[in-house]
């Protein structure tokens, strides 16, 4: 999704309280919030969410792009973000799961939306899983 698609989502998200734009497939959809790591800014994108517990855990995909998409390089880079599910607004932090993490959650995070292997295999990059508490 380009920059432009992304907001135009991101705001129809806001306006129905996440009845537009709150589901694809079969994954709830968040908007995160990150600062820019170079301008400082809030950005703001949608991001598909699996919950676990109390805590959401977000793929780093990027559609099995060989690069990692700007809002998991924003979120290393500063960890307070902000997360919305439907019209529930909650700041967060989040962290990069560790490779133990990653390897009980990788199988969990492809039941639950079976795109992710396909998406690995396009890339020579491990895709990063991100935890948000």
């Amino acid at each position: 999704m380009n920059k432009f698609g992304g907001r135009v989502y991101a705001a129809m998200y806001r306006v129905s309280g996440g009845r537009l734009g709150g589901r694809a497939g079969p994954a709830d959809v968040v908007l995160l919030t990150t600062t820019g790591r170079k301008s400082g800014r809030p950005r703001t994108v949608p991001v598909a969410a699996m919950p676990d517990g109390d805590r959401r855990i977000l793929v780093a995909s990027n559609a099995g792009q060989d690069h990692q998409p700007a809002w998991f390089l924003n979120l290393v880079a500063n960890p307070a973000v902000s997360i919305r599910h439907g019209n529930d607004t909650r700041t967060a932090k989040a962290r990069v799961a560790d490779d133990a993490e990653r390897a009980e959650l990788w199988p969990k995070v492809n039941a639950w939306w079976d795109r992710y292997d396909k998406y690995q295999s396009k890339t020579s990059r491990d895709i990063p899983l991100v935890i948000v508490e």
